[in-house]
Order: structure tokens, then sequence, then C-alpha cells
């Protein structure tokens, strides 16, 4: 089985009244265990670290090759995430964005700064928290025929783990209005397929030698190569409050690579979708989530949300069969599917008490749960 980890990005809130809590720097700096790099160390080889502002805090797994033993680490990771914010007065909270109308405070460190100075309002308003799954590849070459491979299923990710209706005080309208913004970002979104790894190695100097990117980790391409691991790692899909739901995703990111590996190394061409119509698929995506149509991956015309998904676990079903991973990972998303995503629970929320304080400790009681 090839080995995968997550990173979950969680918003720090005040336990009693849902406010932001600007503690995330002094978290990290309390905690006693850390490893080599700075982080807080935790169970199961996972860590904690700081992210862009100080109301964020960001849970990064050991890697695994087991999707039962991801969950455990995942679980765990919150957990631990949480017991180390209640030391002050906080609570972590999976939410894909703030409800709440903020100017978040930057986290001090010269990279940050030297963003902020760079892009301005973009970087002064980022609060927001995706879910990033890493899966290993044996070579850079199989990773880039991985990324050709599975871009055209991305935006059903977006889909399923739309958990970012409101921003700034205010109902979007969009399932996943943390993928929007995001787009802010100059290398943002879909990419066209590479070829090769030295192609994609070339698009990446040029977009360097712009003297636009600060440095490599402004790659922000929907799935990229990673700059520090033999990984492929998957950014779209917004961090998701149910933990089955993240681990669920996490199994069909896993089960796509794997898939695409396969098909390449079978000497299937990759699919020939213009980044366009990506671009396109994934604004669908992020718009109405899985309550409307979605760009059919392979037909590339809407269909029903649910048919897409389908066809997705359908692409991926040997994978997940051979993984151990596809009765769970049906039943989850038969499950979403059926009751919403997290979008749906916070508008239905919303709907109900009309109250922004009680949608927050909502989802900061569920992020662990």
């Amino acid at each position: 089985m090839r080995s995968f980890g997550v990173e979950e990005e969680f918003l720090l809130v005040d336990a009693e009244t849902g406010k932001h809590a600007a503690v995330g720097e002094e978290l990290i700096a309390a905690t006693s265990l850390k490893d080599a790099g700075g982080r807080a160390t935790g169970p199961q080889g996972s860590s904690l670290t700081t992210e862009v502002q100080r109301e964020q805090v960001e849970a990064v797994s050991a890697p695994f090759t087991c999707l039962t033993d991801l969950a455990a680490a995942l679980k765990e990771g919150r957990a631990e995430a949480d017991r180390q914010a209640g030391a002050f007065g906080a609570r972590i909270a999976a939410l894909g964005t703030s409800p709440l109308p903020a100017l978040p405070h930057l986290v001090q460190k010269p990279r940050y700064r030297a963003m902020e100075e760079r892009f301005q309002l973009p970087l002064r308003e980022h609060l927001m928290c995706g879910f990033h799954v890493h899966v290993g590849v044996n070579s850079p070459e199989e990773g880039v025929a991985v990324l050709d491979r599975i871009r055209i299923w991305l935006p059903i990710l977006i889909a399923l783990s739309a958990n970012s209706p409101y921003w700034q005080g205010k109902d979007t309208g969009y399932a996943s209005f943390r993928y929007q913004i995001w787009r802010r970002w100059p290398t943002a979104g879909p990419t066209v397929t590479f070829g090769s790894a030295r192609s994609y190695h070339d698009l990446v100097e040029m977009l360097l030698s712009c003297n636009v990117l600060l440095d490599r980790g402004q790659i922000y391409f929907d799935a990229r190569l990673s700059a520090n691991h033999p990984t492929v790692e998957i950014r779209v899909p917004d961090v998701c409050t149910d933990p089955a739901h993240a681990v669920a995703i996490a199994g069909i990111v896993r089960a796509l690579v794997e898939t695409a590996a396969r098909d390449w190394a079978d000497g299937k061409p990759h699919p020939a979708v213009p980044a366009e119509m990506l671009r396109l698929a994934s604004w669908r995506a992020s718009r109405y989530g899985i309550g409307d149509e979605l760009m059919h991956p392979e037909l590339n015309r809407p269909r029903p949300a649910a048919e897409c998904v389908q066809t997705l676990l359908a692409h991926t079903g040997d994978a997940l069969t051979e993984a151990g991973d596809r009765t769970f990972v049906e039943d989850i998303v038969g499950q979403i599917l059926d009751c919403g995503t997290g979008a749906s629970r916070q508008r239905i929320i919303m709907d109900g008490a009309g109250s922004f304080r009680k949608l927050i400790l909502d989802a900061a009681k569920r992020t662990t749960s």
C-alpha cells in the first residue's frame, strides 16, 4: 500500500464565546516537546505547528499505509490540538472559513511578513483552513503522471469536502467559498497537463523567475509535487468538521493516486481536458457542493452530483478494494450524499439558531467528536 498522510488547518476560537482566539504562537511556544523543525510533537508521530495567522494551528500526521491507522492518528491529533488550545481558554474548530468578520493577526515569521509586504490584502484577510493529503510516489516521473491523470477528478473532492459557506459575517451563496478566496493567489487553481517531470520543473522554475513568488512553497497548484517529500500533495479540500469525512476523502485521494499510477504504467494516456474546463468544473463544485449538478469528469458536461460521485467511486473501486477501504469510504460518502456536507450543517444551524456563536461552538465540539 502507498503511504499517505494529512495536514489539517484549524481555527482557534474562544471556548465560551466562539470568537477568534489569537493564541497560535503562544500555543506552540508553550509546548515542551518539539521536533527538529520546532513543531510541537503529538501522538503517533503527529505534530502541531503555527499557520499564517495567530488564529490558526495546523496538525500534521505521520505517514501511514493503513486507513484505520490514519483515522486513529487524525482523531488523536485533533484531540491533542484541542487539549493544547484549552490551556489558553480556546478550542480548535474545523471550519473552512471563519464565519465572523475579521482581520486576523499575522504570525511574526520573516516569511509571513515578506508575504504580507508582497501580497497585501489577500494575506491580511487570509483566515481559511484547508485539508491537504500527501500520497507517496516512486519517482518524480510517476508523480507528474499522477498529476496529469487526477486533475479531472479534483472538483468532486471540492464538492464532497465543502465546509465554508460564510465569510466576513455573510452567507456567500457558495458551499466552499474558501476555494474562491484561495484562487486569489497567483499560482492557485487547476493546471495544464505536463507530460514529464522535466516539463513540470521547467514551469516551476519559469514561475519562480518572474519575481512574483517568494519561494517554491508558493506553488499553490490544486495538486503538486511536494518540495520536501516524495509525495504528490492534493490541496483542494476544505478542512472537514466531521473526522470521518476527512478520513474517507483521504482514502479516495490515495486510491486516485494509485489508479493514476497504474494507468500510467499500463501506457494509458492522460485525459485531454483543457485547464479552462477544469476551472469551470472547480467553480461549480465550489458554488454548489453536492447540492446541484457537477461537471462530469469523463463526459465534460453537467450531471447530477450523485452520479459524478459514483463515477469517482467506480473509477477508484479496484484500488479502494485492494486497500481494504472500499466499504468504509462508500458508507461515509453515502452519508455525505444523504445528509449533506459541512456547509449544509452550518446553514442548518444558522437557519435554526441564527447565531454564529452556536455554529462555531457546534463545530468545535464536532471537530473532536
